[in-house]
């Protein structure tokens, strides 16, 4: 369980993220979406101590991350930022042994092996594991940072923006591949979205922020209506049904 309790974050006296109480369960995938500027990324590095905390409190299954050893917390959330800065010249299967530091410590035993090899199969990329990151697509290399993530072998996953610049294929791969995760490794996913549809499609709960604050929480069907879409980006749309699922047309 992931709980956000009076947490707010201010950058030069301007709130960037208004005093935000949150409980969020596990084994789900957990969207954040909303306009540009509206707290999403914040909120996310909050939640894995890229900013400080000004404010409150953050726990995971009760641990505090103000309070919990690095170590600790390093195999408990994962994050994978929107802007990843990885040398070009490694490989992605150095890469993913990378992920594994907070247990070998530099000095990788067959476990952190068999974890990279489990990886490299799940997220399809084993014909790729000598080459170099450079020389990926962009649809791969960000699969290769996500599978990177799970290498860690944390319980919960944070995603900023992870289909940014991927094409349709590339972004239905990743989005199914995760959602297939949750089940198959017990995750718990909180992504940062900016298609409102890949969140209805893929998520379980969606959380709403505009302005730094919270404007809608719940599911999918409870968060896409009209009157709440317009209210988050000011535009006018239309919400249609397909297979079960709300999405909306504002083109």
């Amino acid at each position: 369980m992931i709980e956000i309790q009076n947490v707010g974050f201010k950058r030069a006296e301007k709130i960037i993220l208004e005093t935000t109480q949150l409980t969020l369960g596990t084994k789900q995938s957990i969207a954040l979406i909303g306009p540009n500027g509206a707290g999403k990324s914040t909120l996310l590095s909050l939640m894995a101590r890229l900013l400080p905390l000004q404010t409150g409190q953050i726990r995971y299954d009760n641990l505090d991350i103000s309070t919990t050893p690095s170590q600790i917390m390093a195999r408990k959330v994962g994050i994978l930022q929107q802007h990843s800065h990885f040398m070009s010249r490694l490989t992605v299967q150095d890469l993913l042994l990378y992920a594994r530091y907070p247990y070998h410590k530099g000095r990788p035993k067959s476990e952190d092996h068999d974890v990279v090899e489990q990886m490299l199969a799940y997220f399809e990329l084993s014909k790729f594991r000598t080459t170099f990151l450079d020389e990926l697509s962009g649809g791969q290399r960000q699969m290769a940072l996500v599978a990177m993530v799970f290498c860690q072998g944390t319980d919960y996953i944070l995603l900023d923006e992870p289909l940014n610049n991927l094409d349709m294929y590339h972004a239905r791969h990743l989005m199914t591949t995760l959602r297939r995760a949750i089940v198959d490794w017990n995750k718990t996913i909180v992504v940062v979205l900016h298609d409102i549809n890949y969140a209805s499609l893929y998520a379980d709960q969606i959380i709403a922020l505009k302005q730094g604050a919270i404007l809608f929480q719940g599911t999918p069907d409870e968060v896409l209506t009209h009157e709440n879409i317009q209210a988050l980006y000011g535009v006018d749309v239309d919400i249609i049904e397909h297979q079960g699922k709300r999405l909306s047309v504002h083109f």
